[in-house]
C-alpha cells in the first residue's frame, strides 16, 4: 500500500510562511539556550521535537495558522536543541584544555560560530542527499516522529498539551526562582548532627592526630538537589537509568572520597595545599571537593571513555547496518530521476553540491585558523568531511530504529576526536594548536551528526504530515544560521557565570573530550587514574550493567546532580506503579505517559530559561555592570521546606498525569510513544 500522507498532495495550504519562520528561529533560540544550559549542568540534552510541536501548535492556533505551518515552525524550532548538543559536548572543551584563554573575546565567538554553523550546514547538506531513501525506508520505523505527527494531529481536534507544557514551564520557573536549592545542606541542626559524624571518620583517616581534623564534618553528605530539570530529567529517563546514574554518584561520593580521605587524610592535605599547612585551617568541604575534581573525576574520565566503547560496540549491528543501508541509499539517490511531486522535492542537487564545495573550503579556512598549518587543514577538513559524512548517515539510521532520545552522539564524537588526535601525532602537531585541531573536527561531526538525526526525524514528521521536503531544508538553514549565531551567548553567560568544569556547571562530556585530546596531543592526561577508571568500566560491563557510561557520568556530576535525578526517575517510578495498580488499558497508559512528558519537559524548559536569566544577571554583577547580585530568598531554609517542595512537585508529577488517562472506553492514540 502506498504511502498517503496526511495532507494530500494538491490541497492548497499555506506552508513556508513568515510567521512560521520567525517563530521556529524563536523556538531554536530558546529551546536551544535550555538545553545548553541542561546539558552542561547534568550532562544530558532532551529532544526538543515535542515542546516545539507542543509550543508551535499553541502559538499558531491563536493566528489560524495551518498544521503545515505548524510543522514548519517545530522543523525549525527543534533544529537548535540539536545545535546546543553539539556545541554543548565539545565547545566547553576549548576552554577546559586552555586551548581558548579568552572565551568572552570577539575571536572566541567568530570560532565557536563557525564550527556550529559548519557543522550544521553540512548536517544538512547529508541528509538531503539522503532523506528520500531513508524516509521511506519500511525498516526505519522513526517512533518519536510518529509520536511528534500524532500531536500535530492531534491539535486538529483540539489537545490540552500546551496547557500542561507551559502551566509545568511556569514551576519549573518558580521553584527554581525561589532559590530552594538543597534538601538537606540547609538545616544547621541538621547538619551539626551528621558534622560529629563525620568529623569522628576523618579524623580516623588522619590517625587522631589532631583533634580538630574533620570540624567541617559534611564531607560526604548531601541531598538532592531541588532542581526541577534534574527532576525532569529522572523523570524522563525512567527509574532504571535513573538508579544507574545514581549509583555512579554513590560510588564517588559515598566509597571513593571517604575511602580517600581516610588512608590518604594527612597526604591528601600536602598535596592540595602544600607541606606545612595546618590541619585545623582546612576546610574540609573543599578538601573532599578537591579529591573528586583531581582524583575521582579522572577515573571517571576513564569509566566514560570505556562506557561509549560499549555503547557503539553494543550497537555494532546497527551502526553496520546503517553503514550499509547508508551506501545503499547513496546509490539509490544518486540514480534517482527528478520527480514532480510537491511532497518528494528535495533542495536542487546542483545547489547542494555547490554548497558541499563551498563548506569544505571553509571548514579548510577555520581549521588552518586552529592548527596554524595549511596542510594539517586539508588534512583534518578531509577526515571531518568522511567521518561527518558516515556518522550523518549512521546517526540518522539510528534515530530511525531508536529514535534521537537515544542517539549516542557523544560516542560518535568520541571515535573521531580519538581518530583525529592520532592523525595529529602522526603528522607532528602538538601542544595546545593540535588539541585546538583535534577539539574542532569534534566539534564539526558532533554538530553534523546531531543536526543530521534531529533533520531527518523532522523530515520524516513533514513526510507523515504531507509537508515539503524542500521548504523544510530551507527552513532549516535559517534554524541553523540563527542557532549558530546566538548559541554562544548563552554559553559565555554560563562560563562567565560559573565556569565551565566547575561542581555548578561540570560539563562531563566536554571534560572527557578535553582530557582525551591533551592525553593524546599534550601529553598531559592522568593516564594511570584513567586506567584505573577504564578497568573499573570493564567491571561493570563483566557484571552486565546497563549503561556503564550513565554510572560513569553520575560519578562525574556532583551527588545532589544525581541525586535528584534518582528522585525524577522514582517519582516515574511510582506512576508505573499506579498505572499498573489500576489497570490501565494501553490507551490510558499512553495518554498519561505523554502528559507525564511533556510536565517533564515543560519543568527542564521552564528551570533552563530562568537558569540562563540568573547567569546573565550574575555574568553582569560579576562584570561590575550591576552594582548587586541577585538577592537570595532562602539563604538558609529548613531541609523541611526542601521535603515539603519535593513532595509537591511528586505529587504534580504523579497525580496529573494520572488524572488525564481517560477513560478505559477511549480510542487509544495512535502513537503511545513520546
Amino acid at each position: 500500500m502506498s504511502h498517503q500522507p496526511y495532507i494530500p498532495e494538491k490541497t492548497a495550504m499555506k506552508e513556508f510562511t513568515i510567521r512560521a519562520v520567525v517563530l521556529g528561529v524563536l523556538m531554536t533560540v530558546i529551546l536551544g539556550a535550555a538545553n545548553a544550559y541542561l546539558g552542561l549542568r547534568a550532562g544530558m540534552t532532551i529532544a526538543a521535537t515535542y515542546p516545539a510541536a507542543v509550543i508551535g501548535m499553541a502559538v499558531l492556533k491563536l493566528m489560524k495558522g495551518s498544521i503545515l505551518e505548524e510543522n514548519m515552525a517545530r522543523t525549525i524550532g527543534s533544529v537548535g536543541e540539536s545545535i546546543a548538543a553539539g556545541a554543548i559536548f565539545t565547545v566547553p572543551a576549548f576552554v577546559i584544555a586552555g586551548a581558548w584563554t579568552d572565551f568572552g573575546s570577539l575571536g572566541s565567538y567568530l570560532k565557536c560560530t563557525a564550527l556550529m554553523f559548519v557543522g550544521g550546514l553540512l548536517g544538512i547538506l547529508f541528509v538531503t542527499f539522503l532523506r528520500r531513501v531513508m524516509v521511506t525506508d519500511p525498516d526505519l520505523v522513526f517512533p518519536e516522529s510518529v509520536a511528534a505527527a500524532e500531536i500535530h494531529k492531534a491539535g486538529q481536534k483540539g489537545s490540552q498539551g500546551s496547557r500542561h507544557l507551559f502551566q509545568a514551564m511556569g514551576l519549573g520557573a518558580l521553584i527554581y526562582s525561589l532559590g530552594v536549592v538543597q534538601l538537606f545542606a540547609a538545616s544547621k541542626d541538621f547538619i551539626l548532627k551528621v558534622g560529629k559524624i563525620g568529623a569522628s571518620f576523618v579524623r580516623l583517616g588522619a590517625g587522631k592526630t589532631d583533634p580538630t581534623i574533620g570540624a567541617g564534618g559534611t564531607v560526604a553528605v548531601s541531598g538532592p538537589g531541588i532542581f526541577p530539570a534534574y527532576i525532569g530529567v529522572g523523570y524522563i529517563i525512567g527509574p532504571r537509568l535513573a538508579s544507574l546514574n545514581f549509583a555512579g554518584g554513590l560510588l564517588a561520593w559515598g566509597l571513593f572520597a571517604p575511602l580517600l580521605m581516610f588512608f590518604l587524610g594527612p597526604q591528601l592535605v600536602s598535596m592540595f595545599y602544600g607541606p606545612g599547612v595546618a590541619a585545623a585551617d582546612i576546610k574540609w568541604v573543599d578538601m573532599v571537593t578537591n579529591v573528586w575534581k583531581f582524583i575521582i573525576r579522572p577515573i571517571a574520565v576513564g569509566g566514560m571513555l570505556v562506557g561509549a566503547g560499549f555503547t557503539l560496540f553494543r550497537m555494532r549491528k546497527n551502526l553496520g547496518a546503517g553503514l550499509k543501508r547508508s551506501i545503499s541509499d547513496v546509490k539509490k539517490a544518486a540514480g534517482q530521476e527528478q520527480v514532480v511531486s510537491r511532497q518528494e522535492k528535495d533542495l536542487d542537487m546542483k545547489v547542494v553540491m555547490i554548497l558541499m564545495a563551498l563548506t569544505f573550503v571553509l571548514m579548510v579556512f577555520v581549521y588552518q585558523t586552529f592548527s596554524k598549518s595549511f596542510g594539517s587543514a586539508i588534512l583534518a577538513a578531509a577526515v571531518m568531511a568522511i567521518a561527518g559524512f558516515f556518522f550523518a548517515a549512521v546517526s540518522g539510521n539510528l534515530v530511525g530504529t531508536i529514535g534521537s532520545s537515544n542517539n549516542p552522539i557523544s560516542g560518535l564524537t568520541l571515535s573521531t576526536l580519538i581518530l583525529a588526535a592520532l592523525l595529529m601525532v602522526l603528522i607532528g602537531a602538538t601542544g595546545t594548536t593540535g588539541v585546538a585541531a583535534v577539539l574542532g573536527v569534534a566539534a564539526v561531526v558532533c554538530v553534523s551528526s546531531a543536526v543530521a538525526g534531529e533533520m531527518l526525524q523532522d523530515l520524516k514528521v513533514g513526510h507523515i504530515l504531507g509537508g515539503t521536503p524542500w521548504k523544510m531544508e530551507v527552513g532549516n538553514i535559517f534554524g541553523v544560521l540563527i542557532a549558530s549565531l546566538v548559541m554562544y551567548f548563552p554559553l559565555m553567560l554560563l562560563h562567565g557565570a560559573f565556569t565551565f568544569g566547575s561542581k555548578e556547571l561540570p560539563a562531563p562530556q566536554a571534560g572527557l573530550m578535553a582530557a582525551l585530546s591533551q592525553g593524546i596531543v599534550g601529553g598531559e592526561m592522568a593516564w594511570p587514574l584513567v586506567i584505573v577508571g577504564m578497568l573499573m568500566g570493564f567491571a561493570f560491563i563483566l557484571i552486565q550493567v546497563k549503561s556503564p557510561m550513565l554510572v560513569a557520568v553520575g560519578m562525574y556530576l556532583p551527588l545532589e546532580t544525581t541525586f535528584a535525578i534518582f528522585v525524577g526517575g522514582m517519582i516515574k517510578g511510582l506512576v508505573d506503579k499506579s498505572m499498573a495498580k489500576r489497570k490501565f488499558n494501553a490507551a490510558q497508559s499512553a495518554r498519561a505517559t505523554n502528559v507525564g512528558v511533556l510536565l517533564a519537559a515543560g519543568l527542564i524548559a521552564g528551570e533552563g530559561l530562568t537558569g540562563l536569566l540568573r547567569a546573565l544577571w550574575k555574568f553582569l554583577f560579576l562584570q561590575n555592570i550591576i552594582g548587586f547580585d541577585i538577592p537570595t530568598i532562602f539563604k538558609a531554609p529548613s531541609y523541611w521546606l526542601g521535603l515539603i517542595v519535593l513532595a509537591l512537585m511528586g505529587w504534580y508529577l504523579v497525580g496529573v498525569p494520572l488524572k488525564n488517562a481517560g477513560a478505559a472506553d477511549e480510542p487509544a492514540p495512535p502513537s503511545a510513544v513520546i
